[in-house]
C-alpha cells in the first residue's frame, strides 16, 4: 500500500515538474519585453484617461511616446507644454512646442435670436434628438441644448446656461481634451488656438443655408456676405458652404471683421469695449 502511494507521489511530482519546465520555456520563448520607461512616463502623465492625446488612455499614450522615434504629433493637452518638455527629457528626445488650444461653442442660438417652433418629447440627449429630427427651431444646424458635451467633460469645464440654453466653456478649466467636440453630433464645438488673455474672435454660427433662410431661422446667423473676407488683410477668413470661417492660427485679433459683420455673427470675447464701434454695430443692425 505504501509502495503504491509513494509511486503515485513520484509520478504526480514528475508530471508537475515537467509541466513547470514546459511552462517556463514557453514563457521565455514568448516573453514580451516591456520598456521600464513606460511605467515612468505613465507615472508622469496626469492619469485623466480623457483621450485628448488620441489614445484610449494614458498607458497607451505612454507606450506610444516610448516607441516613437520623435515626439512630433504627440501631445498631452491636459499636461501641456511643461509636461511634454519633462517627458522629452526623460526619453532623451527633443520636445515639440505646440500651441495651446481651447474649446469654443460656435452657436449663438438663444431664444432671443432663434425662436422655438416645435416641441421635442423624446430622450433628452443630443445624439438621439439629432438622429430623429432637426430640432425645436427652424435652424437645422444649431445647438440642441441637451448637454451631451457637458456630460462628456471630465474637468467640470462646461455648464449649460439656463437663460440661453447653450453650453458655456470655462476657459481656465478647459484642457482642450476634445471630449466635448466628439460628443456634439452637430460639430458646433471646436478647438481653437488659445490667445493671450483668453481673447477670441470666431464665427458663432454653423448654418450652411443661404443668407435669407439662415437669417430667418436665427437673427445672428452668418449670411456669407463676404464683408469680413474683404476687410481681413491676413487671409484668415474663408467662405465655404455659405458660411464664413476664421482660422485662429492666421487671425491677428485685429477685430475689423467683427465690426463689418452686419448680423453680429462674429463673436469677440475678452476684449476692452470700443464705444464708437459698438454704436456702429447697433446702427448696422437697425438697417437690417
Amino acid at each position: 500500500m505504501s509502495h503504491t502511494i509513494l509511486l503515485t507521489v513520484i509520478v504526480l511530482g514528475s508530471v508537475g515538474l515537467a509541466a513547470a519546465l514546459i511552462l517556463f520555456f514557453v514563457s521565455q520563448k514568448f516573453k514580451v519585453y516591456e520598456d521600464p520607461r513606460i511605467d515612468i512616463i505613465q507615472e508622469a502623465l496626469p492619469g485623466a484617461n480623457c483621450g485628448g492625446c488620441g489614445f484610449t488612455g494614458c498607458r497607451n499614450f505612454a507606450e506610444a511616446l516610448v516607441k516613437a522615434e520623435d515626439l512630433n504629433g504627440l501631445n498631452c493637452p491636459v499636461g501641456g507644454a511643461t509636461l511634454m518638455t519633462n517627458i522629452a527629457k526623460i526619453l532623451g528626445k527633443e520636445a515639440v512646442v505646440t500651441e495651446p488650444l481651447v474649446a469654443v461653442v460656435r452657436c449663438q442660438g438663444s431664444p432671443e435670436y432663434r425662436q422655438r417652433t416645435s416641441v421635442y418629447n423624446g430622450v433628452k440627449e443630443c445624439r438621439i434628438a439629432h438622429s430623429l429630427y432637426g430640432g425645436e427651431t427652424d435652424c437645422q444646424y444649431g445647438c440642441l441644448g441637451y448637454g451631451d458635451c457637458v456630460r462628456a467633460c471630465k474637468f467640470d469645464a462646461m455648464y449649460m446656461d439656463e437663460a440661453t440654453g447653450l453650453p458655456v466653456i470655462i476657459d481656465d478649466k478647459c484642457v482642450a481634451c476634445g471630449a466635448c467636440v466628439k460628443a456634439c453630433p452637430r460639430n458646433i464645438i471646436e478647438l481653437r488656438k488659445k490667445a493671450k488673455k483668453d481673447r477670441k474672435i470666431y464665427v458663432g454660427c454653423v448654418n450652411c443655408d443661404k443668407g435669407g433662410p439662415a437669417r430667418k431661422a436665427c437673427k445672428v446667423a452668418c449670411i456669407a456676405c463676404n464683408k469680413c473676407v474683404n476687410v481681413c488683410k491676413f487671409d484668415a477668413i474663408t467662405i465655404k458652404n455659405n458660411l464664413a470661417y476664421i482660422d485662429s492660427f492666421k487671425c491677428t485679433l485685429c477685430r475689423k471683421c467683427v465690426y463689418e459683420c452686419p448680423t453680429n455673427a462674429i463673436i469677440e470675447l475678452n476684449f476692452p469695449p470700443l464705444k464708437k464701434v459698438e454704436n456702429r454695430i447697433q446702427e448696422s443692425s437697425k438697417e437690417l
